[in-house]
């Protein structure tokens, strides 16, 4: 069996141009019109809603974006991009809310175990001194 090495149809030749023109007749350049590009579909931020409904759902705040989330998807894919921006920028901003909060929370707990253990040494000490007397 023998394969042919063409990769395609064989071009044709090149014509000739028809005696009475010249090249200074011919257009020098093709216009195509191209329509804008859609505008890119509205974000949903259905992963950081679930990360902030798994690991920092402060008072629910996460669970909200979550659905939030959930209905910013289903109306993109209906296509109704203005109802998936506002579903969109709500999600975001209690995903945003969340996350401050957290951080809030996180920040005043370490800092009242600082404070605690702090308080704590020091009645240790005091203690201990009260206890060691003249020797």
């Amino acid at each position: 069996m023998e394969r042919s090495r063409s990769l395609g149809p064989a071009l044709p030749p090149y014509e000739q141009l028809a005696e009475g023109l010249d090249m200074e007749g011919l257009p020098r350049s093709t216009v195509v019109s191209l329509e804008p590009p859609p505008p890119p579909p509205p974000r949903d931020h259905l992963a950081w809603s679930l990360c902030t409904a798994l690991y920092a759902n402060v008072c629910c705040l996460g669970f909200m974006a979550l659905v939030f989330s959930v209905k910013s998807r289903d109306r993109k894919v209906l296509g109704d991009y203005s109802g998936a921006l506002s579903y969109g920028s709500t999600a975001k901003y209690l995903n945003i809310t969340a996350l401050l909060l957290n951080v809030f929370l996180v920040a005043l707990v370490i800092a009242l175990i600082a404070t605690g253990t702090i308080a704590v040494v020091n009645i240790f000490n005091q203690e201990h001194h009260s206890f060691i007397g003249p020797t």
